[in-house]
C-alpha cells in the first residue's frame, strides 16, 4: 500500500524515532508498504518517521544510481543490488574525509543542496527478520544510509547546510509547510500555524 509522504514542517520528523520491539505488529507489511511508496516517489531511500511513524526503521535501494554514467561501472554494480531494511539502526563510526554531493529529500520536495557526509561508515542494525549485523560501507551506499539514519534521530539535511542557504530556501520551506508545493506522490502537509 503506498502511503502518504509527510511533510516539512510535521513535528514527526523532528522526534527521535523508538526502538522498535521483535513484536511489533505488521512490522513486515510496513516495511513492505515502504518500499513501495519510495519506489512509487522515485526515492532510494524511505525513514519511517517520513511516513508518520517515530520507529527506528528505514529502507533503501540504491539501484537507480545504476544509470549515473558519472559513477564507474564497478560503483553501478555495487549500487545496483543494494536493497535493504534497517531496524533500531546504530552509526559507531563515520571516518574519512567529508566529500560533497547534492542531497534532496521526499519530505522536502523541489529542494535540493550540497550536504557534505564522512565517506564511510561503520553501522549495528537488525533486518527484517531481526537478525544482527555490523557491516561497513562506503560512497553513495554511506551517504544514503547517513541520510536516512538522520531521519531516525530528527535531523533533517536541511539542517547541514549554511545559514546562508537556509535563509535562501525559508519561502521554499514554508511553501511546503502550507502545502503550496506539487510532488507526483502522495503527501501530508501540517497547516502553518500563526505567522
Amino acid at each position: 500500500m503506498i502511503l502518504p509522504i509527510v511533510g516539512y514542517g510535521d513535528p514527526v520528523l523532528r522526534k527521535e524515532a523508538s526502538e522498535i520491539p521483535k513484536d511489533y505488529p505488521n512490522l513486515k507489511q510496513i516495511i513492505s508498504d515502504m518500499f513501495e511508496t519510495m519506489y512509487n516517489a522515485n526515492g532510494v531511500g524511505l525513514a519511517a518517521p517520513q511516513v508518520g511513524l517515530s520507529i527506528r526503521l528505514f529502507v533503501i535501494d540504491t539501484s537507480p544510481f545504476e544509470d549515473d554514467e558519472d559513477l564507474s561501472e564497478e560503483e553501478r554494480n555495487i549500487l545496483s543490488g543494494f536493497k535493504k531494511a534497517f531496524i533500531n539502526a546504530v552509526i559507531t563510526k563515520e571516518e574519512g574525509e567529508e566529500w560533497c554531493f547534492n542531497e534532496g529529500c521526499l519530505s522536502i520536495p523541489d529542494v535540493r543542496e550540497d550536504v557534505y557526509r564522512k565517506e564511510k561508515i561503520t553501522i549495528e542494525y537488525y533486518d527484517e527478520n531481526f537478525v544482527n549485523h555490523t557491516e561497513e560501507y562506503s560512497g553513495l551506499i554511506a551517504r544514503v544510509i547517513q541520510h536516512e539514519y538522520d531521519h531516525i534521530e530528527g535531523i533533517l539535511f536541511t539542517d547541514k547546510i549554511s545559514t546562508l542557504k537556509k535563509r535562501l530556501i525559508k519561502k521554499r520551506l514554508e511553501n511546503i509547510m502550507e502545502g503550496k508545493v506539487r510532488a507526483d506522490y502522495k503527501m501530508k502537509f501540517i497547516a502553518k500555524k500563526g505567522r
